[in-house]
């Protein structure tokens, strides 16, 4: 667990308010347990990472879609049925060999739901929306993703009414597979900037 991680996981505050403000409405009649188990399977089965990989992966394999979801990717993700919730527009951002995308929420945790599911906890903490604007590199290292110093990387900071996703680079070794089988490569961790994907050959 890296750093980052380490510190979101220590940092138990919001989860006890969580439970404690979970509790006292369920004991109030104005929830139910069924209703909030509802809620969390929907964002984290059907609403998780795999509707952001399907957009990613219908990037890769179709150039004409690539370009709409650049352009507009609110529409092009709509396109394929992922509409956001908030109502925030989304905005894609090509990683390449030579610029790299991070996304951060500084404020708070804002986050692109619709395609990415719930936030992990250390993208809520303190130490990454801090860290991450000031020294980019080093967080993520801590991620295990070491990338050359020809690579520019780009910080992006989200916010209610804008939501960042970076569409990553297609590893090598996939260039024969079907959409189905690139969906499958695509994690979370690279949608948000924190990861590379690694080739299916490794």
């Amino acid at each position: 667990m890296n750093n980052v991680q380490q510190t979101a996981y220590t940092e138990t505050d919001a989860a006890l308010r969580t439970r404690a403000l979970e509790s006292l409405l369920i004991e109030k009649g104005l929830l139910t347990t069924d209703i909030i188990d509802e809620v969390v399977q929907k964002y984290e089965q059907d609403v998780g990472p795999l509707n952001g990989a399907k957009v990613v992966a219908r990037a890769w394999i179709d150039s004409n879609y690539k370009r709409q979801l650049l352009e507009d990717g609110t529409a092009a993700i709509a396109e394929l049925g992922f509409g956001d919730a908030h109502g925030s527009k989304i905005v894609v951002l090509e990683n390449t060999s030579s610029v790299h995308h991070v996304v951060v929420c500084t404020l708070c945790s804002c986050y692109p739901w619709s395609v990415l599911g719930l936030p992990p906890s250390w993208y809520k903490s303190y130490a990454y929306r801090a860290r991450v604007v000031r020294e980019p590199r080093a967080v993520l290292r801590e991620f295990d993703l070491d990338l050359p110093d020809s690579v520019e990387i780009r910080v992006w900071d989200s916010n209610s009414d804008l939501r960042y996703m970076v569409l990553p680079e297609r590893p090598a070794g996939a260039e024969d597979h079907t959409e189905e089988q690139l969906v499958a490569l695509v994690t979370r961790d690279s949608m948000i900037g924190v990861a590379a994907i690694e080739s299916p050959t490794e």
